[in-house]
């Protein structure tokens, strides 16, 4: 093979890309014109389907793709995502996000495909929340001191009442509040940490 041939082939690899970029921003332009209607069509998603045998799901991520690829080149890196499933990790983001989490990832040198994307964005975009479970091997550590006394003293209050044969607190009482606290710990609505 000559070198001018490969030049003309890595022309060609070159050229299309982005093809997805291209077909999602004119799909945008005749969705956002309703360009469609000039050729007798009463709805974006049925030109779609009849005209290019394409569901309305796939010209949508098509045209979210394009406005990805649009906010990312402005960052002047020259790479960008090679296709329309590289694209769609960032789609839910907002703009800025796109961009610094896109910048983090190509700085990252880690493979380029649709799924280290994915596992990228998602270790960098999870918010723990009070609702989180904890991993196994890290339930001491998530309880706090003043936790752990009132833990301590509960159970020093369930010591005496047995000691005392359940004179004073009923065992029926016990196991009443001994309820009320599983229900708020396991409760998703009540997470945040609300009185009973």
């Amino acid at each position: 093979m000559t070198k001018n041939k490969l030049a003309d082939l890595e022309n060609v690899i070159e050229s299309n890309q982005c093809e997805f970029y291209k077909v999602g921003k004119a799909l945008g332009r005749i969705r956002d014109g309703r360009l469609y209607r000039q050729v007798l069509f009463d709805s974006f998603e049925t030109y779609v389907r009849d005209r290019w045998d394409m569901a309305r799901s796939q010209a949508y991520r098509l045209i979210e793709a394009s406005k990805v690829i649009d906010n990312l080149s402005p960052i002047g890196d020259g790479v960008l995502p090679q296709n329309e499933s590289q694209a769609r990790a960032l789609t839910p983001l907002k703009t800025i996000e796109q961009r610094n989490l896109w910048r983090e990832f190509v700085e990252s040198g880690t493979t380029m495909n649709a799924s280290n994307i994915r596992k990228f964005i998602k270790t960098r975009t999870k918010k723990p929340t009070p609702c989180d479970k904890p991993k196994p091997g890290d339930r001491v550590g998530v309880v706090t001191a003043n936790y752990q006394a009132a833990v301590t003293a509960m159970l020093e209050q369930i010591r005496l009442a047995q000691n005392d044969n359940w004179q004073n607190t009923s065992r029926k009482a016990a196991l009443f509040w001994l309820r009320i606290m599983k229900d708020k710990i396991l409760s998703k609505t009540n997470c945040g940490g609300n009185a009973i």
